[in-house]
C-alpha cells in the first residue's frame, strides 16, 4: 500500500509548533523534510520520501534559522498517528507521551505502571536558547 496523502499529512505535522519566549516580530524560519531509509548494496542509505509503504523507517528533519535576539525557544513536532516513533537523534530533544502535557526523557516517563516505551511518544521538543541555525531530527517506521 503507498501513503502518498500520507506523506503529505506527515511533512506537515513534522514540525508544527515554535513556542517558547519568540514572539511575532522575530520570525523563526522552520524547514522540514522527510528521508525513507533504502538497503543499497554494502548498507544502507537515505532518501527523499516520495511515497511511502508499512514498514518503512523514515527520518523526518525539522531546520530552523532564527534571527539573533538572544531569546529562547523551543521546536516542538507531534508524531503523526500514521508513524511509530523509534528514536531522536541528540540527547537534546526531550519526549513527551501524553499529548505534549509533560517532557523527559524516554526511559524516564511512566504510562501507568510501566516505563514509556518508543511506541508512546506523541511528541518531540528541542529547547534552543544558543545557535540560531539547527535541526532536530527522529526516526520513525510507518505504520
Amino acid at each position: 500500500m503507498r501513503y502518498g496523502k500520507g506523506l503529505a499529512a506527515i511533512a506537515c505535522l513534522a514540525a508544527s509548533m515554535v513556542a517558547g519566549t519568540a514572539h511575532a516580530e522575530t520570525a523563526i524560519d522552520i524547514d522540514r523534510a522527510v528521508y525513507v531509509e533504502r538497503a543499497e548494496a554494502g548498507g544502507r542509505a537515505l532518501e527523499p520520501a516520495s511515497t511511502l509503504r508499512k514498514g518503512d523507517k523514515v527520518v523526518l528533519v525539522v531546520a530552523w534559522t532564527a534571527p539573533r535576539t538572544g531569546r529562547r525557544f523551543t521546536v516542538q513536532s507531534a508524531i503523526p498517528a500514521t508513524l511509530a516513533f523509534q528514536r531522536t537523534g541528540s540527547d537534546a530533544t526531550q519526549v513527551s507521551i501524553d499529548g505534549g502535557r509533560t517532557w523527559g526523557e524516554l526511559g524516564t516517563l511512566r504510562a501507568g505502571d510501566r516505563l514509556a516505551s518508543a511506541e508512546d511518544v506523541t511528541h518531540v521538543r528541542q529547547q534552543v536558547s544558543g545557535p540560531r541555525q539547527g535541526r532536530m531530527t527522529f526516526s520513525a517506521i510507518v505504520r
